[in-house]
């Protein structure tokens, strides 16, 4: 018989009120797999997956009860420090992620494919090291894949004070690209220019001169700003639409000036290695809004889901 651990879960789909499904407390142990490792977790953080999860998208009742957590930092039984790569089984072309098909990083014991962990930088401490493996991901293969930007381009991240809009502007800045951001909070525009924006705007208004590529998770409610902030033959890199998904289209424009639409999802096991080379090179450390023990994960779901976090919400054990 397996031992119990502490974990925070999904039991149940509501697409209306989400938190409803989430669960706190007691789940079997994972059991050994050959090819895969336990990781004893030190730090993860909180994705808007889990949000989604918690509304059934991406994951069908047969799948539940199903522990949460797409990122994660801890150690090995050999005692080292790794990180989480969460993207597994691509081998048949269709990726799925932790959380998707197998229990995620909000337990105490997370098991992964061996060949999914990377070693933990010593510079970064566990909870800035359990933010790298999702949004700082998602934020540094839409930046440096999928952007066609090049130092000194100009760059509109859409809805400042997310986890990966804060990465944009980070890595952005860190990269020489001119950094623009937008929020509707004037708090959160100011913390924006904090952390290296050139420039902040109120979300939907009018920009000084049309920028080389928008980096666009939020959405319904900024798409048109998107579409009519971009220069001709610009590129509006789409990683999530916390706000809706069916925004109207503008297609008239976008065929008119010849602009890309560029679709991006997390990144490779090479890009988080990438990632972290250059948060050793640079300096640059992801941020992170608040620290809760998993105990208290809740408040941290509640958090996320009003919309008043900025950067990173991350649980320790």
């Amino acid at each position: 018989m397996l031992g119990g651990m502490f974990a925070v879960s999904a039991v149940r789909i509501d697409p209306k009120d989400p938190l409803s499904g989430l669960e706190l407390g007691e789940r079997p142990e994972p059991a050994a797999r050959p090819g895969w490792t336990a990781v004893t977790v030190k730090a993860a953080s909180l994705n808007h997956h889990d949000l989604w999860t918690l509304r059934g998208v991406g994951i069908s009742e047969d799948k539940l009860p199903m522990i949460l957590g797409c990122d994660g930092a801890g150690v090995t039984e050999d005692g080292t420090e790794v990180l989480v790569h969460s993207v597994i089984d691509a081998r048949d072309g269709k990726p799925s992620i932790l959380t998707e098909a197998y229990d995620g990083t909000f337990a105490e014991k997370v098991l992964v494919p061996t060949a999914n962990l990377v070693p933990k930088p010593a510079a970064l401490s566990w909870e800035q090291a359990a933010c790298l493996p999702t949004a700082w991901l998602t934020a540094y293969r839409m930046l440096f894949r999928n952007s066609g930007l090049r130092p000194g381009d100009t760059v509109l991240v859409q809805g400042a004070g997310g986890g990966v809009a804060t990465a944009l502007i980070v890595l952005g800045r860190a990269a020489g690209f001119r950094v623009w951001a937008t929020s509707r909070s004037e708090e959160k525009r100011a913390r924006a220019t904090e952390l290296g924006a050139h420039a902040v705007f109120e979300s939907g208004a009018r920009l000084p001169e049309r920028v080389d590529a928008v980096m666009e998770t939020v959405g319904a409610a900024t798409w048109s700003h998107s579409v009519k902030s971009l220069r001709p033959e610009g590129t509006i890199v789409i990683s999530g639409a916390t706000s809706g998904a069916m925004p109207p289209a503008e297609l008239t424009r976008i065929f008119f000036l010849q602009l890309r639409v560029v679709g991006s999802t997390m990144g490779s096991q090479d890009e988080l290695k990438a990632l972290v080379r250059m948060c050793e090179a640079t300096g640059v450390r992801p941020v992170v809004d608040s620290v809760l023990p998993l105990t208290e994960a809740r408040t941290g779901f509640e958090r996320m889901a009003e919309g008043e976090a900025f950067g990173k919400i991350v649980f320790t054990l």
